[in-house]
């Protein structure tokens, strides 16, 4: 079992989370799960404002370590066990998440950086959907994702043919914010959280509410919600603060909370 698979820097605008298992490429075992979601419950909990998660060494993560006890006997049971409960959690966490992908990001790895809400990769990283190459289905909201991302052609060549995408050619089929270069990379997904992390942590929640909503709803659906969370966010001391500096032609000092 690794000692510390998951780096936890708490900063005061964002936290960094580190994959640290860089001998195995960041790949999961039991332990970096528990660890993981550890870090995303305490986050939460403790008022985080960004989030910024990234792997150790050459490597993002490699999906599963297929060596580890979760990846025998029922494959089903081990996603309802961890993968889609941290998928579930990462994806609704109330404010912004950032993947700053460092290398290869493989199988559940590549598709909880897709999860994220910005997503920048280093020129030399790749996305692999791998689970063809071993006889699986593509997991950890990969079905889900792919498609509204990169559409269904793209979509299903990447699920069915497990071939490596680029950075790049990720950037330029909508599947990601930006390619940077390498030693950029953590630079800039740092400058992203410094902005998220003193930002209007409330409204921002909201924005991303709306446009999860919006895979799913009718427009007249999604014109109601639009209705109750500008009503809320309207509510909120940030709107207020927003508009006094606007009007006072100064830098605005949000809170990021509710109320």
């Amino acid at each position: 079992m690794d000692e510390t698979p998951v780096l936890v820097d708490r900063r005061p605008d964002f936290w960094v989370l580190t994959l640290n298992r860089p001998q195995r490429l960041n790949s999961f075992t039991q332990a970096m799960h528990v660890a993981l979601m550890k870090a995303l419950d305490e986050a939460e909990a403790q008022g985080c404002r960004a989030l910024l998660i990234t792997g150790a060494g050459r490597g993002f993560c490699a999906g599963q370590d297929l060596s580890d006890p979760i990846a025998k006997g029922d494959l089903g049971d081990t996603i309802e066990r961890y993968y889609n409960p941290l998928l579930r959690k990462l994806r609704n966490l109330p404010f912004p998440t950032v993947a700053g992908v460092n290398g290869v990001a493989a199988g559940a790895g590549a598709n909880i950086a897709f999860a994220c809400d910005i997503v920048l990769a280093a020129k030399s990283a790749n996305f692999t959907q791998a689970f063809a190459k071993i006889g699986l289905v593509p997991d950890s909201g990969g079905t889900w994702l792919l498609p509204r991302l990169a559409g269904s052609a793209r979509a299903r060549g990447l699920a069915l043919l497990a071939e490596p995408l680029s950075a790049e050619k990720a950037e330029s089929w909508g599947l990601i914010w930006k390619a940077v270069d390498d030693d950029k990379l953590i630079a800039e997904a740092e400058k992203i959280c410094t902005q998220f992390g003193s930002g209007p942590t409330f409204g921002l929640a909201q924005i991303k509410r709306a446009l999860d909503a919006a895979e799913t709803n009718d427009f007249a659906t999604q014109l109601d919600l639009e209705r109750d969370l500008q009503r809320a966010a309207g509510r909120s001391p940030d709107y207020a603060e927003g508009v006094k500096a606007f009007m006072e032609k100064r830098a605005p000092v949000f809170t990021g909370r509710e109320r």
